[in-house]
């Protein structure tokens, strides 16, 4: 009871035992991971996408046959096909950029520019050519059906963080990449555009670091760059 005059009592906080407080905050962080995987993951993973796209085979699945991850991402765009498939062909580092977060790409030192125009002289691309991720290299043309899909693919060696040759697979530590861009006409002015990504890595272990990082970046770049795509092809400022 308190008196008067006299200053409130403070009661103790109650506070878990030190011997239960590791593993009350192990099964925090347990819990905030299944949320993640049940709950946020499977939208971040299928952005935009039916459940039949996100399912479904597409051309390009070659290029990563086993993939431990996959994304199928999409978009709506209010333009015939024709319109869109020009801005895919220009994509890349140095060429038309990526539609995407250019002053956070900036700041990581890649300088990507994303063009606000179709450059007559980028229009040009054929299997092998490589398009540029960054100004260290990028990924090869796996597969182009003009006007229909694009798809890039490579492996990467994690020991030295370079691609390795066309067809080359390294040993040991890699992450395998596929990303294919699929056009898909639903109407003389309308267009599916479906963006596809699927990656293989060892050892298991790392990869799953590697996937807890990739994952919510990609989602954000390349949501960004589909709905830049869509700008551009309806002629919108992005």
């Amino acid at each position: 009871m308190n008196h008067p005059g006299r200053p409130p009592e403070r009661r103790p906080v109650a506070r878990a035992p030190g011997r239960l407080r590791g593993p009350l905050a192990a099964l925090a962080a347990a819990s905030a991971g299944a949320a993640y995987v049940l709950a946020v993951r499977p939208r971040l993973l299928r952005w935009g996408a039916t459940t039949q796209e996100a399912a479904g085979p597409l051309a390009g699945d070659e290029i990563v046959p086993a993939p431990r991850m996959q994304s199928t991402r999409a978009v709506t765009i209010a333009a015939p096909a024709s319109d869109v498939w020009p801005w895919l062909v220009q994509l890349g580092a140095g060429r038309g950029g990526f539609y995407s977060y250019d002053r956070l790409e900036k700041t990581t030192g890649l300088g990507i520019r994303s063009a606000d125009r179709i450059l007559p002289e980028l229009q040009r691309l054929k299997v092998g050519d490589i398009v540029p991720l960054s100004p260290d290299g990028g990924l090869p043309v796996r597969l182009l059906e003009s006007g229909a899909v694009l798809g890039l693919g490579g492996s990467i060696d994690l020991r030295t963080g370079k691609m390795s040759p066309p067809g080359v697979r390294p040993t040991g530590r890699r992450l395998d990449i596929g990303w294919t861009f699929v056009v898909r006409p639903v109407g003389p002015e309308a267009t599916r555009l479906l963006s596809r990504t699927r990656y293989d890595y060892s050892p298991l272990a790392e990869g799953l670091a590697l996937r807890m990082l990739l994952e919510p970046v990609q989602f954000l770049m390349e949501r960004r760059m589909l709905l830049g795509i869509r700008n551009r092809a309806e002629g919108r400022r992005s």
